[in-house]
């Protein structure tokens, strides 16, 4: 499988070079992300209590304009991770090279005690557009959300808000058919196989203009569940209002699986002088009202647009400013009401040429023992990223 997956990679980097002439484009970027982290208390096994972590990443992003109705598109990321966390944490390799989608694309090509070498394919699939219809087979990604920050609407493809360094976020294994029904409107239907039942989901989107916003109503199954829902966006007095609300029930009364409610709104404004400032509310009937504890940012991408949260209710404020042309300065911070745990991350980015930016931030979590965030401690990052 190896050997194929290198093969695979050259046949479609060699003809980039030919991009121009033969309808082929690439490009990505390489960063290094490093992180200390300081989770609050000496390390079981060791008499450490700091880690770090070190991420050489790159990404290639390539496209084959085959012809104006079809297009092929490979993209993938590659990474060198280091670091005394991979020696503390050996679950922590299992964790960097756990693929969850139906086909495993994930590889290994490297795995030393203190580093690794890991490659993914997340997006590799073959788009074809007739007319008003489109149709996409492949790993792909499967967008529904509508909100900043809480997306019950995903159901593809739920992230974690505090995995700022996937930009791209994960694919989905499917087929997608869409069919647009006016320049502001459509329809689409989307299969993602699973080894299971339990894995499998099947759910369509219809989405349309009325009133100056854009609105969309999903329903189908996903898992275990049925869904139904919908999400919207606009703007009042020229600050944007968006949401997104998702029912999930039960297919089968013994599946072990629950009814749930998710409820996302959030509300951002730019103000004259360049300050924009961004709130956001999450409710989750399924959620615990008191101490909430389970959170792990570390090992838990495998998200559901169900459990977007451990709390009943979350609260999520934002401000960011440019402090010149070239330096951004950002704050966001969540809430738990029910416990009182917090999240506070401050960050700067400067660009430092069109192409080249250093990032500075981190991620002070804080709270009793038991709940969201009182666990997890502290986590510093500095990242510096060419775009190419």
């Amino acid at each position: 499988m190896k050997q194929l997956y290198f093969i695979l990679l050259m046949v479609l980097i060699l003809p980039s070079c030919y991009a121009q002439d033969a309808g082929l484009t690439m490009n990505g970027y390489v960063k290094d992300l490093f992180m200390l982290y300081n989770p609050g208390q000496t390390i079981p096994g060791t008499e450490q209590d700091l880690m770090t972590l070190n991420t050489v990443h790159n990404r290639l992003n390539m496209k084959w304009y085959i012809s104006q109705q079809f297009t092929a598109v490979f993209e993938m990321r590659n990474r060198i991770i280091s670091g005394s966390m991979i020696r503390n944490y050996p679950e922590y390799k299992q964790f960097i090279d756990k693929d969850y989608g139906y086909l495993n694309l994930s590889f290994v090509p490297v795995d030393n005690e203190s580093w690794i070498v890991n490659s993914m394919i997340d997006r590799v699939y073959l788009d074809w557009t007739t007319g008003s219809w489109q149709f996409r087979l492949g790993r792909q990604r499967v967008n529904w959300g509508i909100g900043l920050v809480w997306n019950p609407n995903d159901l593809f493809n739920s992230f974690s808000y505090f995995d700022f360094d996937y930009e791209e976020r994960p694919g989905t294994d499917g087929v997608m058919i869409k069919y647009y029904t006016g320049q502001t409107s459509s329809a689409e239907v989307v299969y993602n196989p699973g080894n299971h039942a339990g894995e499998t989901a099947l759910a369509g989107r219809y989405r349309f203009s009325k009133w100056n916003y854009d609105f969309q109503a999903i329903g189908g199954w996903a898992g275990p569940d049925w869904v139904i829902g919908g999400g919207w966006a606009g703007d009042i007095e020229g600050g944007g209002f968006r949401g997104e609300l998702t029912h999930f029930f039960p297919r089968e009364k013994d599946s072990g699986s629950e009814e749930a409610t998710v409820l996302s709104v959030g509300g951002d404004y730019t103000f004259p002088n360049s300050l924009y400032a961004h709130a956001a509310f999450l409710y989750n009937s399924q959620g615990k009202s008191g101490n909430a504890g389970g959170t792990d940012i570390l090992f838990n991408r495998n998200m559901s647009a169900k459990y977007l949260s451990y709390a009943r209710y979350s609260l999520f404020a934002q401000i960011s400013y440019p402090v010149t042309p070239l330096l951004n300065s950002d704050l966001s911070a969540i809430i738990n009401p029910g416990d009182g745990s917090c999240y506070v991350g401050p960050a700067f980015t400067y660009s430092l040429q069109n192409n080249l930016e250093l990032m500075l931030t981190c991620q002070l979590f804080s709270g009793k023992t038991g709940s969201e965030f009182g666990d997890i401690g502290q986590l510093y990052y500095a990242r510096l990223k060419w775009s190419f």
